[in-house]
Order: structure tokens, then sequence, then C-alpha cells
């Protein structure tokens, strides 16, 4: 009689571990995120912890502000701003690609290839450095790069305002935005960055779970995200509410020419082949992915961090039975581009 009790108790245990194992992340990761497990990052390393979407910094119930997006909404689909009257901010930034172009490299002007990927620039007002080399300090810095580069839209910024000054449309925008029909690079610059900044990410699911709904994540993707969090290192460089540190690294991911990415900017030997850390939001929609657009499978990208990259610290080893909830927590964070009404172009 002992020897049955032992046995259907044990038998009991057993079934008490097996459920509570296949509940245990998710009653874990449903407490405040004060409360998750420590991650696994490097001494030294600042992080934070992942957590809700931002809103836009940009105060769209204000009319005044509302008039600056309309004109940088306009200034950054027209193709009027380049040499050749047929590239605009939009193209390579395109609203129905999450805002990327979803080419290797980026083509510029009478179609040359440029040396790197078009980034999102969803939540780009986030980010300190822009580009991927951290060459522009703010948004509006950034806007003067592409119009003036002979690969880009090859223009300058002279004869830029001469065409925005003949167009009458263009007289009225400037009216309303800054109170002034004057038109110059500044307030061109302010106006589209301005627009920029209300470019951000949809909530996605694991906004969803992180705000009540905890049934919002699969198991898989459950497991996921324990184990960007605690086994790959992936918080190293990947943390916030943006899961991006807003730091430069080096990962030794590239395969084609050398690039010194931040050392350009920077001519600091310490920085050479150190690139921005991307945003991981949406990043299934951002493809391909790295700084030259060299891989267009997040399968393979798994693989080569799964080994390791030789020369890459803050990278840690990881079991090929890991990359299926790692890709599956990545489509938890990733969400589908929004529909998008385009400008009508000022005459």
């Amino acid at each position: 009689m002992r020897k049955w009790f032992v046995i259907i108790l044990l038998a009991a245990v057993v079934t008490v571990c097996i459920s509570f194992s296949k509940e245990s992340l998710r009653d874990i990761y449903s407490r405040p995120s004060s409360e998750w497990p420590k991650p696994l990052v490097d001494a030294g390393v600042q992080w934070t912890e992942l957590a809700v979407l931002p809103a836009s910094p940009v105060d769209l119930q204000n009319d005044s502000v509302k008039n600056v997006v309309e004109l940088g909404k306009a200034l950054f689909f027209d193709t009027r701003l380049s040499g050749s009257e047929k590239i605009s901010c939009a193209t390579c930034h395109k609203p129905e690609l999450n805002w990327t172009d979803g080419i290797e490299k980026s083509l510029g002007h009478e179609g040359a290839i440029n040396k790197r990927n078009s980034p999102t620039i969803q939540n780009s007002w986030f980010y300190k450095r822009l580009f991927w080399d951290g060459r522009s300090s703010s948004l509006q810095d950034q806007a003067f790069a592409p119009i003036n580069s002979s690969s880009e839209m090859h223009s300058d910024m002279p004869d830029v305002m001469r065409k925005l000054r003949r167009i009458n449309g263009y007289k009225e925008l400037f009216k309303k935005a800054f109170d002034s029909d004057e038109i110059n690079p500044d307030k061109m610059a302010e106006a589209i960055a301005t627009f920029e900044k209300t470019i951000i990410s949809s909530k996605s699911r694991f906004d969803q779970f992180l705000e009540g709904n905890k049934n919002a994540l699969t198991e898989q993707e459950l497991k996921g995200l324990h184990a960007f969090r605690t086994k790959t290192g992936c918080m190293n460089c990947h943390n916030g509410s943006m899961f991006t540190d807003n730091l430069f690294h080096r990962t030794n991911l590239s395969f084609g020419p050398v690039d010194n990415g931040l050392y350009n900017t920077t001519h600091k030997e310490e920085d050479r082949q150190k690139f921005k850390t991307p945003s991981l939001r949406d990043v299934m929609y951002t493809g391909p992915w790295m700084h030259d657009g060299s891989i267009s499978d997040m399968l393979t990208i798994m693989e080569l961090y799964r080994k390791g990259p030789p020369g890459s610290p803050l990278l840690k080893p990881f079991s090929s039975k890991e990359i299926e909830g790692l890709i599956a927590f990545l489509r938890a964070i990733s969400s589908p581009a929004e529909p998008f009404i385009k400008p009508v172009i000022p005459d």
C-alpha cells in the first residue's frame, strides 16, 4: 500500500512540475519587468529593460506643428529636391516597405549603387547619431546629406532653394508652417526632420503583452524572449524600448569590401568597422539586413550569430534549437506597414 502511495505521489509531483514548466515563462514574464530574470550582459555594459514603444515626440494636436509636418511631408516626397528631379527622400524610404527600400543597397543618381543599405526612418527621432557611421548628430543635419551627395540626390542647396522659391504652393506651405513665406535651407531641414519624427512603429504584440494582454505572445515567442534576454547576449546591444543601445559596434558580419564605418567619422582606430546598432522593432519587415544589406535571410543571421563571430565579445554562442524561438520573438516585435496617404505635391 505504501509503495502505491509513493508511486501516486511521485506521479502527481511530476505532473505538477510538467504543468509548471509549461507555464513558468508566461508566469515569470507576466510579472512587472522589474521582477524579470536578470539579463545576460557583459560587465560595464549600460542597458535598460525592454519596454513599451514610446510615442512620437511631435505634438500633432498643435496646429502650428501640424503645419510644419505637412510641409515636411511634401518635401520628403518631392523629387524636385534632386538634380535629376527623379529622386525624393521617399525613393529610399517607402512607407509601404516600413520606410525602407527593400533592396541590398540604395540606388542614387542615374542608378548609382550606394555602398550601404537604407535603414528605416521609423523611430529615427530616438537616435543620438544618424547614418550607419554616425556622421550626423540630428535629423536636421541628416536631411542635408542625401540632397548634397553626388551619388544620391545629386543636387546642391542653392539650386534646391531656387526651385522651391518658384513654386507658389511652397510659399503658402512655408507661410503656414513658419509664419513667413521665406524659404531657406534651415526651414526646409527643420520641416523634413519634424515630419520624420512622426514616423514611428505601430505597437507590436510584444507591446500588447507588456500592456497587460498576457496571451499576446505564444509559448515559442516567450521562449525566444527568454533566450534573447538571458542566454544569447542580445541585450548587450539591443535593449530598451527601441531594442538598441544607441551605440556603435563591430560585428564582423560583413561580406563585401571593407567599410570602416564609424572610423570615417571619428578617425579613431578603435572605431574601425563599427556601425550603429539598428533598432530591432519591425525587423522582420525591414530586410535585407546589416549595414551593407548583405544578408536577406534571418535564419542566416541567426546561424552566424549562433557560432559567435570572432572578435565580437558582445555576442554569445547559442544552440540551433533556440533559433526558432528567437525568430518567433523577432516576429512578435515586428508590425507590418500602416496605410499611409501620400501628399499632394505643391505646384
